[in-house]
């Protein structure tokens, strides 16, 4: 697991292969969930679904877009960060951490 951040906004990574392909699962804050899913595939548009109202998307599309550029192949990202009553800062620094995770998740597959 892939971590970025401190207390209410620190977001978590977990990073499975299947195949060639990468299913990444997100989470973080006072109650992780699943609010959304996009499915990156080289050289498409990405596909996404979201689940209600969950704002989630805003931080798994960059992420699956990231990390299948950064891997050049498929990616499934999956899951949802929510903090109770965040003010406007707390969510800047969840995204701010959302946007390392591709980063870190790079450097720790190369690791494995």
């Amino acid at each position: 697991m892939i971590t970025s951040g401190e207390g209410r906004t620190r977001v978590w990574l977990r990073v499975e292969r299947a195949g060639e392909d990468v299913v990444l699962i997100l989470g973080g804050g006072d109650s992780p969930h699943i609010g959304g899913v996009v499915l990156k595939v080289p050289g498409e548009e990405a596909r996404t679904l979201v689940h209600g109202t969950h704002r989630d998307l805003e931080v798994l599309a960059p992420l699956a877009e990231g990390a299948s550029e950064v891997l050049g192949t498929t990616v499934v990202a999956v899951g949802g960060i929510h903090i109770d009553r965040a003010t406007t800062e707390e969510i800047r620094s969840v995204v701010e951490n959302c946007q390392r995770l591709v980063l870190m998740m790079d450097n720790s597959d190369e690791e494995s």
